[in-house]
């Protein structure tokens, strides 16, 4: 791939441009072309497609205004306006490339095509189906990739869970989100007026790890003891600067999944 396209890629996902990052990602391997849209309906906060996939099957696709890096993939109503969400989809750009996969799901909602009025009851993740990784001019696919996006998710997951349970802020911008978690993730790397109070005492040892001496003993007093190696390693790190936007929609599930619960009326557009 040529090096000046990639570059310019990584540029627009700098400045938060996921739509541009996805239609890139989507024009090099042909899969723009892949569906065709049939109708579309929006409201505030979503839109609805109604799409033709090459097999000629029609399916529904969800995405969302304030989380444009994942999109949901549902059937097409059957009786009674009866969907099934099949899997979602994320792709988003980071300073280095970016990051695609598939991610399988069980669950049920309604959308009634007359009224354009659309429920979800309930969704679970199941696992990454299929996925990958673009790092400057490389790519990474196949169990490669798979084994990597997974081993991710799940570290994705346990960091999120714990941010949840400390109760903090929620329904942020990404931006307002960055700059909240950055300084607790990691002090070592923000001015001293943005590092929490008493975020080293006497006897605190530091670990090296990517290039940053980690305070291990903050670590130890902020974090639960299955992400203590996981920031002393840089791992998180590298999840923070290659995976933001998949730890914010993460971290904002539990609303994702409140939006969706309600009773949403769309209007037509096309």
């Amino acid at each position: 791939m040529n090096k000046m396209f990639v570059l310019l890629l990584i540029s627009f996902s700098l400045f938060g441009c996921v739509s541009l990052t996805e239609k890139a990602g989507r024009a090099l391997d042909g899969s723009a072309f892949a569906e065709k849209r049939l109708a579309l309906y929006k409201s505030t906060d979503i839109e609805l497609t109604i799409a033709k996939n090459k097999e000629n099957e029609q399916l529904i696709i969800i995405t969302f205004e304030k989380y444009p890096m994942i999109k949901l993939r549902c059937s097409y109503p059957g009786e009674n306006g009866i969907i099934f969400i099949n899997s979602l989809e994320y792709l988003a750009g980071n300073t280095f490339g970016w990051n695609e996969f598939s991610l399988d799901m069980i669950g049920t909602g309604n959308f009634n095509l007359e009224t354009a009025v659309l429920e979800i009851e309930e969704i679970e993740f199941i696992q990454i189906s299929k996925g990958r990784i673009h790092r400057y001019d490389t790519r990474i696919t196949g169990e490669e990739a798979l084994t990597a996006l997974r081993n991710r998710h799940e570290r994705i997951l346990a960091l999120t869970e714990w941010m949840a349970s400390i109760n903090k802020p929620q329904k942020q911008p990404i931006k307002d989100f960055e700059k909240y978690w950055k300084p607790i993730f990691f002090p070592e790397l923000v001015s001293k007026k943005q590092r929490p109070f008493g975020w080293q005492n006497p006897g605190d040892i530091r670990l090296k790890a990517e290039s940053i001496r980690w305070n291990t003993g903050y670590t130890e007093r902020v974090f639960p003891e299955e992400l203590w190696q996981v920031r002393n390693s840089g791992t998180l790190l590298r999840d923070w600067e290659e995976a933001l936007f998949w730890i914010y929609f993460k971290y904002e599930w539990e609303n994702i999944i409140a939006l969706l619960g309600e009773k949403i009326t769309l209007e037509k557009i096309k």
